[in-house]
């Protein structure tokens, strides 16, 4: 039986605030230890010209719902425009990435299933995590692959 059996509440102003790999700021609002696994959930606010370096998750889809601003999304071969309102799955397994290109900061609200990923957002403020090299060394135990964890040996080749 699982242990997700009450709620998960985050309320304005007590949200977990933390810090994506390029800088940018994130609010946490449920993590998998909250709900057995299941899922986690945040919301990124991203500056101009910003997003995450190409990267491929091998443990949970990512789902992303652009609240403000507009995103270019890379997703294997496939490259495409997010304007507000739309909503994006990406699948694991997959090499993708994604970058605010409006001129205002953009935001989208965020979930992976199976939860656990969004654990790196805490871990890199919990542990101060500001070099690339040691958030790869975060993402590499999340399961995580990008440049920087292979170029480091800590993980296996990444499929194309």
């Amino acid at each position: 039986m699982s242990s997700f059996r009450n709620a998960v509440v985050s309320l304005p102003g007590k949200e977990r605030v933390a810090s994506t790999p390029f800088g940018a700021r994130i609010v946490i609002h449920a993590t998998a230890a909250e709900t057995d696994g299941a899922f986690g959930m945040w919301e990124t606010f991203t500056p101009p010209g910003h997003g995450p370096a190409p990267h491929t998750h091998t443990r949970e889809t990512e789902v992303f719902r652009v609240i403000r601003g507009i995103y270019r999304f890379q997703c294997g071969d496939e490259a495409f425009d997010a304007p507000v309102g739309t909503v994006v799955v990406l699948p694991p397994h997959v090499p993708h990435s994604w970058r605010n290109i409006g001129d205002e900061p953009g935001q989208m609200f965020g979930t992976v299933t199976p939860g656990g990923c969004e654990q790196l957002f805490i871990d890199i403020e919990a542990f101060g995590a500001d070099t690339p090299e040691k958030i790869a060394v975060i993402e590499a135990r999340l399961g995580i692959i990008n440049d920087i964890t292979l170029a480091l040996g800590l993980t296996g080749p990444q499929p194309r």
